[in-house]
Order: structure tokens, then sequence, then C-alpha cells
């Protein structure tokens, strides 16, 4: 059934939302699909961009142009800024960046493992004294490893050779996340399945994002490989800190949490976390609470939700049902991007940091790049 307009909305207002979206969909499409340009430009674009005294530059732009091309992204000012942006946030234009404290940061790491698996310290720190494939204790590469390459090699060693590394780690290697765009190794994998990876992989997808070439494919790939409904580039720097769609997916909670009065961390988390069979989530208990309301059964609910980590989710009743109640409450237009309330975790993180300030972060670092006086035609 098609929902039809409350009696007590003025249909005037309700032009006024729907002209509003138009206006918004109008400005994504300029941000979001910008003109394509000739190798040439783009290669001039892309050296524009990148920092004056970088190590190997033409490496760099070689890789980032090789990365754009094969994924058919727009290679114009916009697009080439806000990848440069996130690799200078990210590492620094470090293919495998220094971390402070790292072997202290692993220890930590390791020892909070074997609390969780019931493993006394004692054993696990004795175990890590054997010799390792290179010929040093497995304790003491972790003492001595400065980027998480180096530490990433000392668990997979660990893992394959020791029966208690798969005890504490579960055959998964901890370091989730890597090279100089520091891209999800989750997501690598998923993209690598969706797009045939273009280069040779000497050991694995994971060990490829490692490289300059892998790390830079992978990460423009999440930073822009999808359509979203954003106006701002800020919404897709807050997804690279999310995941993708995050920005829009709180919108939604948003306008959830107004319909049903039921308080939502507008986290862009529509589903529970993976694996998580025994709860169905905060929004989705929201939705079913006022599913009467949006004129849908607990079924449609749970399809809509199953697209939240695609595009199609915009296009699904239960999204547009959710902005249509929700709009005519509010008598105006609601956002459908707004920046994740996360606040960040990580064993390398030491001080209190939240996807805003990351993306706010990055987007400085965006429009100082926009504004260098040094792009083509710019004399």
């Amino acid at each position: 059934m098609i929902l039809g307009r409350s009696p007590r909305q003025p249909l005037g207002v309700l032009c006024l939302c729907g002209f509003a979206a138009w206006l918004a969909a109008c400005a994504s499409d300029r941000s979001e699909t910008p003109s394509r340009a000739n190798p040439e430009t783009a290669r001039a674009l892309i050296d524009a961009a990148l920092p004056r005294k970088l190590a190997d530059r033409t490496g760099w732009a070689n890789d980032l142009y090789a990365g754009i091309k094969v994924l058919n992204v727009a290679a114009n000012r916009d697009n080439i800024c806000a990848i440069v942006a996130v690799i200078g946030q990210e590492s620094s234009f470090q293919v495998d960046p220094v971390v402070a404290d790292l072997g202290r940061i692993a220890w930590r790491e390791i020892d909070t493992r074997a609390a969780h698996a019931g493993v006394p310290r004692a054993l696990v720190h004795s175990v890590l004294q054997l010799k390792s494939a290179d010929g040093r204790s497995y304790a003491e590469r972790i003492d001595h490893a400065e980027t998480e390459k180096q530490l990433s090699d000392i668990y997979e060693d660990f893992i394959g050779s020791v029966p208690l590394g798969k005890t504490l780690f579960a055959e998964r290697n901890p370091i989730r996340t890597r090279g100089p765009m520091q891209v999800n190794i989750a997501f690598a994998e998923r993209y690598a399945k969706q797009k045939t990876y273009p280069y040779p992989v000497a050991v694995s997808i994971p060990d490829e994002v490692f490289t300059r070439r892998g790390g830079l494919y992978f990460g423009i790939a999440h930073l822009l490989d999808y359509a979203a409904p954003y106006d701002r580039y800020l919404y897709r720097f807050a997804d690279f800190n999310a995941g993708q769609y995050a920005s829009r997916n709180a919108a939604f909670q948003s306008a959830v949490s107004r319909l049903s009065g039921i308080a939502l961390t507008p986290d862009g988390a529509l589903l529970p976390a993976d694996g998580d069979t025994q709860n169905s989530g905060e929004t989705q208990r929201a939705l079913l609470a006022i599913a009467k309301r949006l004129n849908l059964g607990s079924e449609h609910v749970i399809e809509g939700l199953a697209e939240a980590r695609s595009a199609d989710f915009e296009r699904s009743l239960l999204y547009r049902r959710v902005f249509a109640e929700a709009e005519r409450d509010a008598r105006h237009a609601l956002p459908r991007a707004i920046v994740p309330r996360i606040v960040l975790h990580s064993p390398k993180i030491t001080r209190n940091l939240t996807t805003e300030w990351y993306a706010n972060r990055v987007e400085q670092r965006f429009d100082s790049c926009l504004t260098r006086s040094e792009w083509p035609g710019s004399h």
C-alpha cells in the first residue's frame, strides 16, 4: 500500500520538503559525479596535489593514477584531493607507517587476549621465548617491531607455527587495518570477491594491502567506489572511518528516533555486529515499535534493514516511509547524511577521539589541498 498524505499536513509543506530533497539530490550529483579528465590532465592534477617533498613522488603518482583508472573513478581535483587528504591523515604518505611504542601496544593486546582465552599470562610469555622463523624469539621480534607489517609477520608466523597462537588469535591476524590508507582487511577481502584485484598477488589479499599499490587501490575503492546521497565529502571521510554508508545510516537512525521517541545513538550501525545472532539491534527494535504507523509488517522492516550496507537501502520501502513520516512530523526536509557519533577504540589510540574528529581533520586537509596555488591553469 502506498502511504498517503496525512490530513494534518499542508500540501505546501510536502511540496517544500520534496523540492528541498530534489535540491539535495542535485547537489549530491554535482559533488559525486564530477567531470572526467584525460590522462595528461589527471596526472597533472595528481602531481599538483601530492606533497612537494614526498619521497618517490613518481611512484606515488603512478600508483595513485593506476588506482583511479582501474576503478574508473573520476580523476578530478576534488576526488584526488580527497584521496590525498586521507593518505595524509592515515600515514603521512608512509607505505608501512612506523607506530610509536608498537611493542608495548602488542604486548598489551597479547595479554588481553590471553586473559579472554583463559590462558595464564606467564605461560604465554614463556612460549613467546621460543625461536621464530628468522632465528630470533617471538618476544624479541615483538620488542623490536616498529611497523604493522613487521608485527603482522610475527603474528602470522606465531599462528602458523605454535598451537597456542591459534588459541590466542583464533587463526585471525589481529592487524586488521594496513597500508598507507589504513584499509580494513575485511573490506579488502570482501571487495576482492566482488571485483578482480588488478595486480599479481604475491602472498594474499591482506598482504597486498601492505603494499603501496594495493593499499591505494583498496583505499580509493573504500573512499569513492560507492554511490551515496552526499552533498559533502565530509560524509565520505566519516564513512572511511566508520564504514561505507555510515553517514547515510546515521541520518536514518536520527529520523527513526524522532518518529519512535526512542533514543538511538546515530552511529550508522543499523545491523548488529556480524555473528551476533542474539541481538536484533536497537534500530530494528525501534522500527518494529512504529511498524504499524509506517504501514509495514515486521518482515518489511527486516528485509529493508538487510540492505543497510548497500545503495539499495535508499530505494527500500522502509527508508522512504521513515523519512516521509519523519518529515511530516518535522514539517521540513531532514538531512540524508550526518556524521556518525562514534568514539574510536584501538590499541593504537591513546586519546579520546571520535569519528567526527577524524572526518573534520581529513576535511581540513582536503580544503587545504583544494586551495593550493600549484593547480594546472591557476596562473
